[in-house]
C-alpha cells in the first residue's frame, strides 16, 4: 500500500471523496492523481509532470482547460445576476439568448430548447419527452425505446438504463424494463465475411426492422444514437448506416433522438455530427463542448411536432411539470453563449477540417504496430483497435489486462488516454494543432512499442 502523509491532498481524497467510475478498493491503496494546473492541450500533476490529454478530459475539454475569456464573461455574468431560476414562466437574458442560438445553428429546424445541467440530464430529460408526446398523442403503450449495444448515454437511472453496457447497470438493479438494445455498428469486429458496410448496415437495419415487428411497432416509442459511438470506443458507423436506419424508424412512426453530447459544436468537423452523416431527429440532446466544459450545461433541442404535444399536455394538465433547480443558470448560459461566439470567430469548424488529415494520417499508421489492428475516425475523433493477432482479430485475454498496461505506459510517457474495452479512443481537444497531433502519435507509439516488448515476454 502506498503511504500517504495525514494531511496531504492524496490522503484527504482517500478520507472524503467517492470518486465515480473508480474501484474504491484500489483507490484507498492507490490514491489519486492530483491535477493542479492546465495549459492549452496539457495537464499538470502536483509531482510536476505534464500529460498531453488525447482524451480532451471527458470528451469536453474543447478549448483546452484554461480560459481566461471565459473566465471574465463568467465573472460579470456572477456579478449582475448570479442565478436566477427558469421555472414558472421566468427567464432572463442568457437563457434567451443561448437557446435562439442553438436553434439558428440546428442541423435539422427546430422548435424549442429546454435548457439542463449535464449530458445525462439532457438524455433523461428527452426520455420524458417521447413519453409525454406519446400519451399526448394517446398512444400511452408506445413506450419502449431503442438505443445500441455499446453505447453510453448518462449515469441518471434512465440514462444508464438507454447506456447498453452491462458493467454499467450491474449492482443497481438496472436498467428499467421497456429499455432494448440492437447491434452495435461494429463492421470491424461483427461484418460477415465478404460483407461491404452498405451490407452490413442493411443487415443491421433489417434486424432492428424484426425487433420492433417482435416488440410491437405499437409499443416502441423511440431510437437513441449517438452519431459517432462514443461508449464502443469512438465508433464511427459504416457507410449508409443512418440512412437505412432512419427509413425503418420512419415506417414505424418511431422517434429518432441524437445524443450529440460527445460529437456536438465541432468534434466530427461539422457544427453537428448529425450532419456528418445526414441524420434528421425529431430531438437533440448536447452538453460537454456547448461550454468548452467551463461550466456545467446542457440543452434538448425538440421540433415542432414534440412541442406541438407539450401544448396539448399544458392544456390537459396545466404546466409541464420537470425542472432541475440549475437548469438554465445565467452563468452557465453566459459562458455557453460566449464559446460559440469563440468557435465562430477562430474558425473552429474549418481548423478541425484542416488538421482532420493529419490526425487520420498519423493515428491511421499505427495499423501496422503489432498491437493494433484497425483505426477508424472522422474530424478529432477515432478509435484504435488493439488485437492479439492481426489476421484473426483475436483479443488478449483479460487477465493479461491489456488497457491497464497501455494506461500505466501511456502516463509514463506523458499522455492521457481514454481506453474503452479493446479500443483506445481520441478525442482531443478542438484547439489541438498539426504538431501536436503528432506528437500525440509519437508517444502513442512509444507506449505500444512498450506495451508490446512486456506482453511478448509473458
Amino acid at each position: 500500500m502506498t503511504h500517504f502523509t495525514a494531511n496531504s491532498p492524496h490522503a484527504r481524497d482517500i478520507a472524503s471523496v467517492l470518486h465515480p467510475q473508480t474501484n474504491a478498493r484500489k483507490h484507498r491503496e492507490t490514491g489519486p492523481t492530483i491535477m493542479t494546473h492546465a495549459e492549452g492541450i496539457f495537464v499538470h500533476d502536483d509531482a510536476g509532470n505534464a500529460f498531453l490529454d488525447a482524451g480532451a478530459g471527458l470528451w469536453c475539454a474543447s478549448l483546452g482547460y484554461s480560459n481566461e475569456r471565459l473566465a471574465k464573461v463568467a465573472y460579470e455574468a456572477m456579478k449582475t445576476l448570479g442565478y436566477y431560476q427558469i421555472f414558472r414562466h421566468a427567464s432572463h437574458g442568457p437563457a434567451i439568448d443561448l437557446s435562439e442560438k442553438l436553434l439558428s445553428i440546428a442541423p435539422v429546424p427546430m422548435s424549442k430548447v429546454l435548457l439542463q445541467c449535464s449530458g445525462s440530464e439532457a438524455n433523461d430529460s428527452a426520455v420524458k419527452l417521447v413519453w409525454y408526446h406519446w400519451h399526448a398523442q394517446g398512444k400511452p403503450e408506445k413506450r419502449k425505446i431503442i438505443s445500441r449495444r455499446g453505447s453510453y448515454h448518462g449515469s441518471t437511472c434512465v440514462a444508464i438504463s438507454l447506456t447498453a453496457k452491462p458493467e454499467y447497470q450491474t449492482g443497481f438493479g438496472l436498467p428499467f424494463d421497456g429499455f432494448l438494445y440492437t447491434d452495435c455498428p461494429d463492421y470491424y469486429r461483427t461484418a460477415l465475411p465478404g460483407e461491404t458496410e452498405e451490407d452490413f448496415s442493411q443487415r443491421l437495419a433489417d434486424k432492428l426492422e424484426a425487433l420492433i415487428l417482435a416488440e410491437g411497432p405499437e409499443t416502441v416509442a423511440a431510437f437513441w444514437c449517438d452519431p459517432v459511438q462514443g461508449g464502443a470506443g469512438a465508433l464511427p458507423p459504416p457507410r449508409d448506416y443512418f440512412q437505412k436506419i432512419q427509413a425503418v424508424l420512419r415506417k414505424y412512426d418511431i422517434l429518432m433522438v441524437a445524443d450529440e453530447v460527445i460529437c456536438g459544436f465541432g468534434r466530427t468537423g461539422h457544427m453537428w455530427g448529425c450532419q456528418a452523416y445526414g441524420m434528421e431527429p425529431d430531438m437533440i440532446s448536447c452538453a460537454k463542448a456547448l461550454s468548452a466544459a467551463m461550466q456545467p450545461i446542457s440543452a434538448v433541442l425538440l421540433n415542432e411536432r414534440i412541442y406541438q404535444s407539450v401544448l396539448q399536455q399544458s392544456d390537459k394538465y396545466g404546466a409541464f411539470i420537470h425542472g432541475y433547480t440549475y437548469a438554465g443558470h445565467p452563468v452557465a448560459a453566459s459562458v455557453a453563449l460566449e464559446t460559440l461566439k469563440i468557435y465562430e470567430e477562430i474558425g473552429m469548424i474549418g481548423h478541425v477540417r484542416s488538421v482532420e488529415p493529419v490526425f487520420l494520417r498519423e493515428l491511421g499508421a499505427l495499423r501496422d504496430h503489432p498491437l493494433v489492428g484497425d483505426f477508424t475516425g472522422i474530424g478529432l475523433i477515432g478509435g484504435l483497435e488493439l488485437v492479439r493477432d492481426k489476421a484473426t482479430r483475436e483479443n488478449w485475454p483479460a487477465e493479461i489486462g491489456l488497457g491497464a498496461r497501455v494506461d500505466a505506459h501511456a502516463r509514463r510517457n506523458g499522455l492521457i488516454l481514454r481506453i474503452v474495452g479493446n479500443r483506445i479512443a481520441f478525442s482531443p481537444p478542438l484547439i489541438i494543432t498539426a504538431d501536436e497531433i503528432r506528437e500525440l502519435a509519437r508517444r502513442l507509439r512509444a507506449t505500444l512499442n512498450a506495451v508490446h516488448h512486456e506482453v511478448s515476454a509473458l
